[in-house]
């Protein structure tokens, strides 16, 4: 590892992730700005910042210690598929100007600032382009790019935007490129503790994609589900379909029957003819024009189960609908080889691991032997604030906050340490330091 001398300022420090990538490489802190007390409870029992400034709010600083380097991750709701996506809308979205501000006043050699996805969204073009435009107009060539935790060694599908700035009068001489991905080579057993799996079920069956899929590939599958390959996660939902979905009508006790009137309705409440929502509520006269022989009484029953619900103007619509919601407070589970988990948030998800590996001859004899084998037996369960930590490379010796539904909080507002690792290692490489 290359290293050289530097200082930083941590902006938005959040617990540090930014801090341990930037001293693997031998920088010096001369300040942090944080506002939230846990946040730096858990920073200031990890890193010694006797002889460096407690920047505090940064929307009241301006005399500000002198620094090589500005990094921070920039509060991200007000960009985040999870949140409103108000952009500059929303005050958090303004931390971005005072973050302009500083850049401005204090002229650092190079800066680098991390944001959820989002900021990418065409709805934030604009804004995007108003960010990049400012730090350009205040003398810094300016490079953006979207970086997944996964390709930088660690098993979590985050996607993250990382904005990179060079002064221009250090940038004319050097050339920056960002980090090219490695490969990841972990899977969740290999960080997560006490997970049960067989050699032999580590080689995973091939199959065609006509046998998972049918006639067509669903367009929603990401990069990490297999064309040939059966999933290695399960979902817990009502309103997808898939080789690994489980329905509500899939645990409950229900007949062929009632599991096509279920199925007939998970396919048909998208259709525009329905009414004009990602997901309609269908009437009676609907359900019969569509369910041959279809009589009230059998609704009911499936109301009865909780399967089903009436609204106010009578028409019938699934319980479960929410997605991140999932069936009984779980969502996605997924199997201890599986190369990635979900993304961390800060406010948390349903998604758990299973604590062993079940398979199947099949899409139907694995959905079955997940059900006997997980699920009814409970063999699964969230994952540990320490397990949250590696997940977003983060060291065993990091002291966790004491509360772990605090910890897990602080870890899904944190920054995947490999990734910044890798992107100040390529700055370093420029020479713009020395």
């Amino acid at each position: 590892m290359k290293k050289s001398k530097f200082t930083f300022l941590d902006l938005f420090s959040g617990i540090g992730g930014f801090r341990i990538a930037a001293e693997k490489y031998g920088g010096a802190c001369k300040g942090f700005s944080e506002i939230e007390p846990k946040a730096i409870t858990t920073y200031k029992e990890n890193f010694n910042t006797t002889d460096e400034v407690e920047l505090g709010n940064i929307t009241h600083l301006n005399d500000i210690p002198d620094a090589d380097l500005l990094l921070g991750g920039v509060p991200c709701q007000s960009w985040s598929v999870a949140g409103a996506k108000k952009g500059f809308d929303d005050p958090r979205g303004q931390l971005w100007m005072d973050t302009i501000r500083l850049v401005e006043t204090k002229r650092p050699k190079a800066f680098v600032f991390e944001n959820v996805k989002g900021l990418r969204d065409p709805k934030h073009y604009k804004a995007l382009k108003y960010i990049k435009d400012s730090f350009v107009n205040s003398g810094y060539e300016v490079h953006d790019k979207l970086l997944n935790a996964f390709d930088f060694g660690l098993p979590q599908n985050r996607e993250r935007i990382f904005i990179v700035g060079l002064r221009n009068d250090v940038s004319r001489t050097i050339s920056f490129d960002f980090p090219k991905p490695k490969e990841c080579m972990h899977k969740l057993y290999q960080i997560f503790d006490g997970l049960k799996v067989e050699s032999s079920r580590l080689k995973k069956k091939k199959f065609l994609p006509r046998d998972l899929f049918g006639e067509r590939i669903p367009a929603s599958r990401n990069r990490f589900q297999k064309q040939d390959e059966m999933n290695d996660f399960f979902i817990l939902c009502d309103t997808r379909n898939g080789h690994t979905t489980i329905h509500s009508w899939d645990i409950k006790r229900t007949s062929k029957r009632e599991k096509a009137i279920c199925i007939t309705i998970l396919k048909n409440r998208r259709k525009s003819q329905y009414g004009k929502w990602d997901g309609n509520p269908l009437s009676l006269k609907s359900l019969k024009s569509l369910i041959p022989g279809l009589k009230k009484n059998e609704l009911n029953k499936l109301i009865e189960k909780g399967i089903l619900r009436q609204e106010e103007d009578s028409r019938y619509e699934l319980v479960n609908t929410k997605n991140s919601a999932g069936i009984n407070k779980v969502y996605r589970v997924y199997m201890p080889n599986s190369d990635v988990f979900s993304t961390l948030t800060a406010t948390g998800t349903n998604d758990m691991v299973a604590m062993k590996t079940v398979r199947g001859t099949n899409p139907d004899d694995y959905k079955r032997n997940f059900i006997s084998e997980i699920l009814n037996k409970k063999k699964y369960r969230p994952i540990t604030g320490m397990e949250a930590a590696r997940l977003q490379g983060f060291p065993d010796c990091f002291k966790l906050h004491k509360d772990e539904k605090v910890a897990k909080r602080q870890l899904g507002n944190a920054v995947p340490v490999n990734v910044v690792e890798s992107v100040i290692g390529a700055l370093i490489d420029t020479g713009i330091f020395f």
